[in-house]
Order: structure tokens, then C-alpha cells, then sequence
């Protein structure tokens, strides 16, 4: 049953693997995993075994410093993957950061030992890895930018937005300490901020809530 389930999920949600043989054996060697909203899916320092395809759901990547301050990487949601765990597979490493799901989330994990295998054995996947470092690599360029050149209130509304663009909705359900601790920041200086932009029209505020407001 998991097997024709995921080679219909992969042919849907990444096309992009194009290669019949390749939709076959990621039907017949990945598994199906499925995560509560604010489960951790990998923490800082352990081995990472398998690579996640994610069909649904949203994912979000932090660091963390010594202090046990984190800060907000990129959010992954579905038809991505996470290539540092690609890496971290490959180098037999431990991870530098730690993955949570912010929504329920159901992805396919592939077990590391193909990923190296697959790499040379088919081309749809090579450039697909590829794609994915590079958008990995611009979103964090993006948020080491807003953090040196950006006020807080640019790096909020920016983080509000690309949230809202992962999980393809208007309405974010998060609180106001969420949002302090993604972007290392206090609780009360996010909420005057939020308050701010509510009084732009940039959004709508309620309980553990926030409204984007698409300007026309």
C-alpha cells in the first residue's frame, strides 16, 4: 500500500524526478513519516540517517549559539527537501541544526545510503540536489542580509511574508513569543512591531493569530 502511495505522492508533488526507474525506487525504498505540529524531525548534534521528501506540512530550520539563543535559517515545505541533510548523510556528519515542524507535516525518508548512489546513476536527481543547494544557499544569504542590513521591522515583515508564501495562506497561527524567538528578539519589541504594522493595514492581529493584508 506505501508503495504505490509514495510513488503517487512523488510523481505529484516532484515532478521535477523525472526518471521512471528513480519514482520506482524511491517508492520502494523510502518510508512514509509523519510529524506533529512542534515535534522536533532532527536536533543539533545527532547523525542523520535519512533525506526528507516533503509532501505536506512546513518544516523550520534553526541554529542555535552556545548560549541556547536560536535563530531562524528558512522554513522547507512541500516538493523541498533539506540539503544540509543531504550533506550531513554524505560526510557521515553530525547536524548543525535543528529541524522542527511548525505545521503537521508527512514526508518520505530516504535512507543516506542512496543518496551518493543516485547522484551519478541519474540526472533528474543530480540537478535536483543542485537546485535545491542553491535555493538553500539564497535564503540563507537573505536572512544573514536581513540580520547585518535590516531594521527590525524590515526583518519582521520579511519573515511574516515568507511564512505566509511556504504555507500558501494569509492567516499565520503563531504568538507573538514565536516570532521573538525566531528572530532573537524580545517578546515586547515584537509585539510593538506587530502593533506597527497593524496600524499600517499590513496586518490584522488576534489571539495567536496574524492577518497578512495583500496591498493592492
Amino acid at each position: 500500500m506505501d508503495t504505490s502511495l509514495i510513488l503517487n505522492y512523488v510523481r505529484t508533488v516532484y515532478p521535477q524526478l523525472a526518471e521512471k526507474s528513480l519514482q520506482e525506487e524511491i517508492a520502494s525504498v523510502g518510508r512514509m513519516v509523519t510529524f506533529k505540529s512542534g515535534d522536533v524531525i532532527l536536533d543539533i548534534g545527532s547523525y542523520i540517517k535519512s533525506m526528507p521528501l516533503i509532501i505536506s506540512g512546513l518544516i523550520k530550520a534553526v541554529r542555535e549559539d552556545s548560549d541556547g539563543n536560536e535563530i531562524f535559517l528558512y522554513y522547507l515545505s512541500n516538493g523541498e527537501t533539506c540539503s544540509m541533510s543531504f550533506t550531513c548523510c554524505l560526510m557521515n556528519k553530525k547536524s548543525e541544526i535543528r529541524t522542527i515542524a511548525e505545521e503537521d507535516t508527512l514526508l518520505i525518508a530516504i535512507p543516506s545510503k542512496y543518496m551518493d548512489e543516485w547522484m551519478s546513476k541519474y540526472a533528474s536527481w543530480r540537478n535536483w540536489v543542485m537546485k535545491s543547494y542553491e535555493m538553500r544557499m539564497q535564503e540563507l544569504l537573505k536572512t544573514i542580509d536581513s540580520i547585518a542590513f535590516q531594521k527590525m521591522d524590515e526583518r519582521l515583515l520579511a519573515y511574516l511574508q515568507n511564512k505566509a508564501l511556504k504555507l500558501h495562506s494569509k492567516i499565520l497561527h503563531t504568538t507573538h513569543q514565536q516570532i521573538a524567538d525566531d528572530l532573537n528578539a524580545s517578546r515586547e519589541a515584537i509585539s510593538r512591531l506587530l502593533k506597527q504594522l497593524e496600524n499600517e493595514q499590513r496586518v490584522i492581529l488576534g489571539r495567536n493569530k496574524i492577518e497578512m493584508i495583500v496591498k493592492k
